[in-house]
Formats: structure tokens, sequence, C-alpha cells
């Protein structure tokens, strides 16, 4: 055989075997590629956006037997004598009290009238004593609460206040004169008011309760709770009805008591 006619063999197995190890490299390199895309991890995610607020977990409301509700009158408005708008009017409301402060009413119950009406039970500073009525839900601003309680010994002469049902403060005080007495029932703390004048020592909560003697007084013979210009005399009978206390104890007791508060008067 001739040179040229062993050369064309030659040529033809070179050329195959260069497609072999070039279809080798690709198979190898090929699975050396899916080998990676399957081995190596893909790229993490983000961590998730921080809330924007955290939700609480529930907690109950304790003990409820020592909390009072109270609530300011926005209108002035008519108390009925029943949950409903054609009920007899009892008394009315205005929006502030004599002393110009805003006027409160401590809240007792709730109920709705024949067309969805929210109606709102409240005790009222008006006489006779103790008295209740109806007012609608819209003439009442926010509730608030408050867990105290002011309770008046009339024959052991001293007032102690209740937080949560504990006692938390007591003092000796001075009561209506057997004329002029202090009434007795239930009522609240309407208001609180710096020193009118030395008689009335430097601090005086007003209260829903009212004199059912001294009636012609200004302002209708309302009933408060006040310092002394003579803690000479305390404790006695020695007022018109309203309540002292040395000075030094009412202003302790106005650290302690906030308006709202729930009186009891025995």
């Amino acid at each position: 055989m001739s040179a040229r006619g062993r050369r064309g063999p030659l040529i033809a197995s070179g050329v195959v075997a260069s497609l072999l190890i070039v279809a080798a490299l690709l198979v190898v390199r090929f699975a050396g590629s899916s080998s990676a895309s399957v081995s190596e991890p893909a790229a993490a995610l983000p961590a998730p956006a921080s809330p924007a607020f955290g939700i609480p977990e529930p907690r109950p409301l304790g003990d409820l037997r020592h909390v009072a509700r109270w609530s300011t009158v926005t209108r002035a408005v008519s108390v009925r004598a029943a949950p409903r708008a054609n009920a007899r009017p009892i008394a009315s409301l205005d929006t502030q009290t004599p002393e110009q402060t805003a006027n409160v009413v401590l809240v007792e119950d709730r109920a709705e009238d024949g067309e969805g009406g929210l109606w709102i039970l409240v005790r009222i500073p008006a006489l006779p004593e103790n008295r209740t009525g109806w007012v609608p839900r819209s003439a009442l601003g926010a509730s608030e609460f408050v867990r105290t309680r002011l309770v008046v010994d009339l024959v052991g002469l001293d007032a102690t206040l209740l937080a949560d049902g504990r006692p938390v403060f007591k003092a000796e005080i001075g009561i209506g004169k057997p004329a002029w007495p202090t009434p007795t029932g239930e009522f609240y703390v309407r208001s609180r008011i710096r020193s009118l004048s030395a008689f009335y020592g430097p601090l005086a909560f007003g209260t829903s309760a009212r004199s059912e003697v001294l009636t012609d007084w200004p302002d209708g013979g309302f009933v408060g709770i006040h310092g002394t210009s003579e803690p000479q005399l305390l404790p006695g009978r020695v007022s018109h009805g309203c309540i002292r206390m040395r000075n030094a104890d009412i202003l302790r007791l106005g650290k302690l008591m906030p308006v709202g508060t729930p009186v009891t008067i025995h």
C-alpha cells in the first residue's frame, strides 16, 4: 500500500479519536455543572420584616368588685325615670358644677330602648338623696374608671379611703351639727377645688351629696370635703353638713382620691 493510501485511515482514526475526546470532555463538563447546580445552596431569602406592632397576650381584667365608672356630662340633658325619650323627667344635668368645674356622674347601669338607643343609669346630685335616673349615652363623654371608695363614719367621726377594697388612708373628721346633719347614703366626688379661703383649708372636694336642711344656701347646699382653719375642733359635730379634715389630712387625701370616687356616708 502506498503512503497516501495508508494516511487516509490514520486521518480518519485521528478524527474519530478527537471527536470522542471532545464528547467526553462535554459530558464531564455537563455532569460537573449539573452536580454543582444541585449541590450549591440557593441564595438565602431575606429575613421577614419586623411587625409594626405586637399583639400582647390577653390579660384578665382582675377583680371588678372595687371598680367604679364615671363620665363627664358633655351637653345639658334631662334625667328621666326610665330609659326612653318619652319617660318622665326627674332632674336636669348641666355641663358644669356650681364651682365651674366639669360636671360628672357616677355610672350605675345601661339599657337599650325599643329603638336601639343606648341609655345610661347615673347617680345624680339631686334631692332626695341617693337618686338615680337615665340619660342618653350621647350626652356623656368617655367612661373613666376608679378603684377607690371613701367611707365616712358619722358615729366614729372618721373617714377611710379604700383602694381595691383595702384601707390606704384614715383621718378624724368634723361633721354636721345636729341642726344641720351630714346626709347619709351613696354619693361620689364631683370636683376637686383648690383653696377658696383659709376657712376651707388648702383643698376641697365637691360631692354629689346635698343638705336636706340648707336647701336655700347658694348653689343648693352641696356637701363638701375640705380642710379647716380650726383644727382644734376635730373630731366633732362642728359644721353645717360638710366634712372637715385637718389640713395635713386633706392634702394627704388629695394625693390618693381622684374625681369619680364613690362616697359612702353612714
